[in-house]
């Protein structure tokens, strides 16, 4: 084998450069994820990251509270930027509003957290 030669499956490859987009340390995310976090034994938190920067979250935080009678807040994070997190496990419900209420298409939404 010639030094010129790469062995296909030794390239490089970022496994995360179709959920990212951009330069720098601002990445645009092009999909939704809605993660689960275990704060303790019976408690949880949900966030939302992914939205559009043109979106008022604030306003959807406020709708999402409402409809599923938990609390929540819009938070700034250093990575995500703006985040939605909701107290409790309101995943399905989440993509069910997100979509009836046409904020998002159901493909660009990935729900992570255990089943």
């Amino acid at each position: 084998m010639d030094e010129g030669e790469v062995i296909s499956n030794f390239q490089t490859k970022d496994a995360f450069a179709d959920a990212y987009t951009g330069s720098g340390s601002q990445f645009q995310v092009d999909k939704v994820h809605i993660r689960l976090h275990q704060r303790s034994r019976r408690k949880c938190s949900l966030t939302i990251t992914g939205l559009a920067e043109d979106l008022d979250l604030k306003r959807i935080c406020k709708a999402l509270k409402k409809n599923f009678k938990c609390n929540g807040a819009v938070v700034k994070d250093d990575e995500y930027g703006e985040v939605i997190m909701l107290q409790g496990d309101h995943r399905q419900k989440v993509v069910q509003f997100l979509t009836d209420q046409e904020i998002v298409d159901k493909e660009l939404i990935i729900v992570h957290g255990y089943s």
